[in-house]
């Protein structure tokens, strides 16, 4: 467990500013403190629980949520391909792979590809992430709450957040068309309806990525189709004729 603890040591101090951060907000945004720990148990997915303070604050229907919960979360399905299944064997300890399996778990198992992973060494990279997140804050939660004032541009962090994970995410792949694309999304989801804006955008997105996957997938079947060696009409059969089809 304590080479887990090592692995994951830098992450959970990344974690903690941001833990600090939603409970300050959840104290400031006017729930008792002790929904920090909720949120974190019951949610636990860092992005989503900051949105999800504005969805409940905003009176978002329950299906909207669902729906935009979903749509944000969706990479986790991917994220599970490659989780290390084979080490861990526990139905409970399945249980909680899939559930605390998130962005930062996922960079830290995915990242020592050479490593040899362990049940144990695996449950403590999980749990340590969540101990980073949710012990801060409880922490933010409880000095929010002590606070005499309230604390103006905590709402900030969530735009704050998902905008470094944008710029994160140009860093790794330089793909301009996609952030365009978010931009248009966004705009049209506004037009057509201001309340619900974000879920109208999230769909719009989503649909973009699943039709350019299956065109580029399509693209490649076509290329790999017309690759040398194939038989197209007209092409030169095994004699060298061009003329000639295949004989068969």
């Amino acid at each position: 467990m304590a080479a887990g603890v090592r692995a994951s040591w830098t992450v959970g101090l990344g974690l903690l500013p941001l833990g600090l951060a939603f409970g300050l907000l959840v104290s400031q945004s006017g729930f008792a403190w002790w929904w920090t720990p909720v949120f974190s148990f019951v949610i636990y997915a860092g992005s989503m629980e900051f949105l999800a303070i504005s969805l409940v604050t905003g009176g978002v229907a329950p299906l909207s949520a669902a729906v935009t919960g979903f749509l944000v979360n969706f990479r986790h399905i991917f994220y599970g391909l490659s989780y290390p299944v084979s080490a861990v064997r526990s139905p409970v300890a399945k249980a909680y792979g899939v559930y605390a399996l998130t962005d930062e778990t996922y960079a830290i198992l995915s990242s020592h590809r050479g490593a040899t992973w362990t049940q144990p060494k695996v449950m403590a990279v999980q749990a340590f992430c969540q101990a980073s997140w949710v012990l801060p804050g409880i922490v933010g939660a409880l000095v929010g709450a002590a606070l005499p004032m309230d604390i103006e541009g905590l709402d900030f962090a969530l735009t704050a957040l998902f905008v470094v994970l944008a710029i994160e995410a140009m860093s790794a792949r330089r793909d301009v068309l996609l952030p365009v694309v978010a931009v248009v999304t966004g705009v049209v989801g506004l037009l057509i309806s201001r309340d619900q804006m974000l879920l109208i955008g999230l769909t719009l997105y989503f649909a973009f990525l699943v039709g350019r996957f299956l065109w580029d997938r399509r693209k490649d079947a076509g290329c790999g189709a017309a690759s040398p060696g194939s038989s197209f009409p007209g092409s030169a059969s095994a004699d060298g004729d061009p003329e000639k089809g295949d004989a068969s």
